[in-house]
């Protein structure tokens, strides 16, 4: 396919038959040829709708920033020196296919080009306006685009909230403007945008970079000045460069999500100051890191670098340890250095990623050797064992003396031979999972002989690094490898830290996606959350915000979490009478709503052992407490059994951070937590996975599986303690904090012993969200069928992927379509209409769980799977889902379906169809849709009577759509 010349649609010429055929299976028009060997085609990108575009061919509403036909600089001058004439001069010296239009109401003409007196006038409806002018006069600007239908404004200018309450309002009033015109901002206060595989220059940079395949987007324009100055000797290319500023209106997330379907972009980088819309971030980026790698360097970590961020930006950073925790949950990369963004970019795009963190290291000195196995252990790698196999293969090639381990010495007068024949056998060698070659300039050995022996080992399946250490004797040979795909440093420990960086990208993607045991009874589950609801709702309207314990031991056992057992008394002839049921050695604690800290005010009395003991301790705490804090905090005690378990005291609370929302945390507890800061931060909701992977990352992990004679805890059963409680936080956003400390571990068992929970104030009625949505309970439905018996419909869950698994190996898939996009292939049975693509791949292969991954992890923010859940052989199995997905930038939603042949005939289809309509309005949707082959007729009856109007949409497609 070779693209031609763009004016309004995008043209191609066929050379194959096989080419032509796709095309014509798309209903695209194939002309008669125009000369021997190829025909033209020509598709209109706005034409496709997303539900069909198997081969992202439809138009993205963003292709008109980054391709734009007309382009109008607001504010262009001659001046020397100045932004508007930099950026025109900039528009026109990198021709990229369109017009531009200077825009001054006083010039007839810019550097020798026609200037105009407002976007009224210019020749054409204009697609992007780069406004230069004062921010106070960008309202009246920004209502002349929306005037004159201008589809986006990019605002160069500062002054807005930035500078502090009067910018922040002229923003809020920018934003009112466009939003009524449906235009689009990037910026304010930004260097612009770059697009150089178009040849798009809409900046005032001082250089347009080379045309590549890594996309950046940046917060501070003066980093993207200084990365492109840098780029040019490091021979690094863009796809895209976007200076998005304030992020008035378009932030990382709009960039990412158009940047991950562009078919030149590789890799995406971002700098960044603050997140943004957390929300639509997370969501964007755990979409684009499943095919394109994501890596961030984070401004604003230390509290002097945060308050300098938010008056750059005019925005709060949040918690750097939360932000850190979202980028792994996200599938995000984030680095330390400026150096290391671009470095894991070139990497990621020639090397695969390590299956582990074992890296073997080839080298003919031993001091290099060393370093790099300390910088490897100091980043969290390890050496690989070699195979006894790979060292008896390797005596046969190296000299008598070489190391006969790894690191691997082949001696200071290695030949190329020497290094060729060595990466060749412990490439074969299952222990490794990467390899890094090193070499120092000696006189027997030749720098770039050896690199020309070694590049065609670039793809051996396994990551392969090289440090060629020294000056120019090494120069040659370090371009060689990285002309010939391998990537090479000027010293080990730089190469460590890629490996490890590499390794840690692969385990995050890994552990996020792995496939989930732990099965949640969400009947359980809707229960408590209806039972808890409304205790939480009693206890507002008392005006109260702080539990008792009590109360909060209450709402931890109904969400299944283990509490001891806890009585409330008001009178010491209560707990007396309390302890004799509950049985010695007893503890009391005060009952207190207004009160947090028990052990503060003497709140506290253990291991009594008589109903004496118990009486007086009554007596005794209403004296202390009414001493040392008020008498009206005290309200009782309460009568708990004193638990003898020998285990670990652990920590698990949430709390709510600024930007992100309800955090969870776990780790060592007890009354010295603050002091040992062995902890684990994870947003909401878990799942087994990702609770697991919070515990490995702590040091109380290795203790809690058996230390200095402790016996074991129940992993598996923490873990479940875990997922319960995130579950707990996201169903009940009232909840500002909660705590469980201490939660005893033993290998007799898991029990709370401590609890706390504070709510938000009465007066809060819009609840900070969680940044990954939970799932979806208003979508679960339970139908009656007509002939009988009844079947439950409900959003999928990742612990589903077995049951989907099922379903995918029995469903009639069309061949060749891209088994992750909803498609319109339409059946003869209306049961089948709309169905979505298994590309005729297995569900086990590296396509199908690809597939299956998209459709058992699916972002409820994005898509929601709706699957029906029927009795089978014994057992719960999937017998029909449906998805509706929604379009970027676009308030509609495109559905697609399909019924196992099994379950067809039951009114499966219908009932599927009619919760997707539900679900989709739900949503806020505008209109639900897909494209049926006109000569289906039985389907588009079915969909007529479901209410569905039909418009001709291209040739041998109906466009069938619902108004919601």
């Amino acid at each position: 396919i070779r693209p031609q010349a763009r004016s309004g649609f995008n043209s191609s010429r066929f050379a194959s038959r096989r080419g032509c055929a796709v095309v014509r299976d798309m209903s695209v028009p194939v002309s008669l040829p125009l000369k021997a060997g190829h025909v033209d085609v020509q598709l209109s990108p706005r034409q496709l709708d997303p539900s069909e575009d198997v081969l992202q061919l439809g138009g993205h509403p963003l292709d008109t920033l980054f391709k734009p036909e007309s382009v109008a600089v607001v504010g262009a001058t001659d001046r020397v020196g100045s932004v508007g004439r930099t950026l025109l001069k900039n528009l026109i010296s990198n021709p990229f296919g369109g017009a531009v239009y200077p825009v001054n109401p006083k010039r007839d003409h810019v550097l020798g080009i026609t200037s105009f007196k407002s976007l009224a006038v210019c020749p054409k409806r204009v697609d992007v306006a780069v406004i230069i002018t004062p921010a106070s006069t960008v309202p009246k600007l920004i209502q002349e685009c929306v005037d004159n239908r201008v589809r986006h404004a990019i605002i160069i200018s500062a002054g807005f909230r930035e500078v502090g309450p009067e910018g922040a309002k002229l923003e809020e009033e920018v934003k009112a403007i466009a939003s009524k015109g449906n235009l689009r901002i990037v910026g304010p206060n930004c260097l612009g945008l770059m697009c150089p595989t178009s040849g798009l220059n809409a900046s005032f940079a001082n250089l347009m970079p080379a045309a590549g395949s890594v996309a950046f987007i940046s917060q501070s324009g003066a980093m993207i000045t200084s990365v492109l100055d840098w780029s040019v000797g490091q021979h690094v290319g863009f796809s895209a460069v976007i200076s998005i500023g304030a992020m008035m209106d378009m932030d990382f997330s709009d960039m990412i999500n158009y940047l991950s379907n562009d078919a030149s972009t590789k890799s995406i980088v971002l700098y960044m100051e603050t997140i943004g819309d957390a929300r639509k971030f997370l969501s964007a980026a755990r979409e684009a890191s499943l095919t394109k790698p994501i890596i961030v360097i984070k401004g604003g970590q230390t509290e002097a670098a945060a308050k300098a961020a938010a008056s750059h930006t005019g925005s709060l950073t949040g918690s750097d340890a939360v932000l850190d925790a979202a980028f792994k949950r996200a599938g995000v990369l984030r680095v330390e250095h400026v150096a290391d963004l671009f470095e894991m970019a070139d990497v990621l795009s020639k090397q695969p990623l390590p299956k582990g963190n074992r890296l073997a290291i080839l080298t003919n000195a031993g001091g290099p050797g060393v370093l790099a196995c300390d910088a490897l252990a100091k980043t969290g790698g390890t050496l690989a064992e070699l195979a006894p196999g790979t060292i008896e293969r390797l005596n046969s090639v190296l000299p008598p003396a070489w190391s006969h381990s790894n690191p691997i010495d082949v001696l200071g007068d290695a030949t190329a031979a020497h290094y060729a024949k060595s990466l060749e056998i412990i490439a074969q060698d299952d222990n490794c999972d990467g390899f890094l070659v090193i070499l120092t300039p000696q006189a027997m050995t030749a720098p770039t002989q050896c690199a020309e022996a070694l590049k065609k080992y670039a793809s051996v399946g396994k990551p392969v690094l090289a440090s060629w250490m020294g000056g120019p004797d090494v120069e040659e040979g370090a371009k060689i490898l990285r002309y010939g795909c391998i990537p090479c440093y000027p010293y080990p420990d730089m190469a460590c830290c890629t490996f490890n960086y590499m390794h840690e990208y692969k385990s995050n993607l890994r552990s996020n996606y792995e496939r989930i045991n732990l099965e949640m009874d969400l009947a359980s589950l809707r229960a408590a959350r209806m039972e808890v609801s409304d205790m939480i709702s009693k206890i507002r309207g008392t005006g109260r915000c702080l539990l008792t314990e009590a109360e909060s031991k209450q709402l931890l056992r109904v969400y299944g979490i283990p509490v001891t057992a806890c009585e409330v008394c008001a009178t010491p002839e209560e707990a007396g009478a309390a302890a004799e049921r509950i049985g010695y050695p007893v503890v009391v604690k005060l009952n207190s709503t207004t009160i947090t800290h028990k052990f503060d005010v003497g709140g506290v009395k253990l291991n009594l052992h008589s109903r004496r003991d118990v009486e007086h301790a009554f007596t005794e705490m209403k004296e202390s407490v009414s001493r040392l804090a008020s008498p009206e905090g005290f309200e009782g005690v309460t009568v708990q059994p004193m638990i003898s378990l020998k285990g670990f005291e652990i920590i698990l609370g949430s709390s709510i951070d600024p930007q992100l929302g309800p955090v969870v945390l776990f780790g060592m507890g007890g009354s010295l937590v603050e002091v040992f800061k062995d902890s684990a931060l994870g947003l909401p909701p878990l799942n087994a996975n990702l609770a697991k992977k919070m515990l490995q990352s702590t040091k109380v992990f290795t203790a809690l599986q058996g230390v200095r004679g402790m016996p074991a805890v129940d992993i598996g059963a923490l873990i479940d303690i875990m997922v319960r409680f995130s579950v707990l936080i996201v169903n009940h956003p009232e909840i500002m904090e909660c705590d469980i400390n201490p939660l005893i571990a033993s290998a007799d068992g898991i029990l709370s012993l401590d609890s706390r929970v504070l709510l938000h104030d009465s007066s809060v009625k819009q609840f900070p969200l969680p940044a990954i949505r939970p799932y979806p309970h208003e979508y679960e439905f339970v139908h009656e069928l007509p002939s009988g018996g009844s079947v439950k419909v409900r959003p999928v869950l990742p612990e589903d992927e077995t049951r989907m698994l099922g379903y995918y190996s029995q469903a009639a898939w069309s061949e060749g379509c891209d088994p992750t996009t909803p498609v319109t292939e339409i059946s003869d049975v209306p049961d089948g209409c709309c169905r979505w693509p298994g590309a005729g791949k297995k569900a086990n292969d590296a396509a199908g769980r690809s597939h299956l991954i998209k459709t058992c992890f699916a972002d409820y923010d994005r898509s929601i799977v709706l699957v029906v859940e029927r009795e089978a052989h014994g057992e719960k199995i999937v017998a029909a889902a449906g998805r509706c997905t929604k379009e970027h930038m676009s308030k509609d939603l495109t559905f697609a379906l399909q019924v196992l042949p099994e379950f067809r005939k039951l009114g499966l289809g219908k009932l599927l169809l009619q919760d997707l309509i539900v679900t989709a309005r739900k949503e806020g949707g505008r209109h639900l849709k897909a494209k049926v082959h006109d000569s289906n007729a039985g389907a588009l009856a079915f969909l007529g009577k479901l209410g569905f109007s039909t418009s001709k949409s291209a040739e041998g497609l109906v466009l069938a759509s619902i108004a919601l």
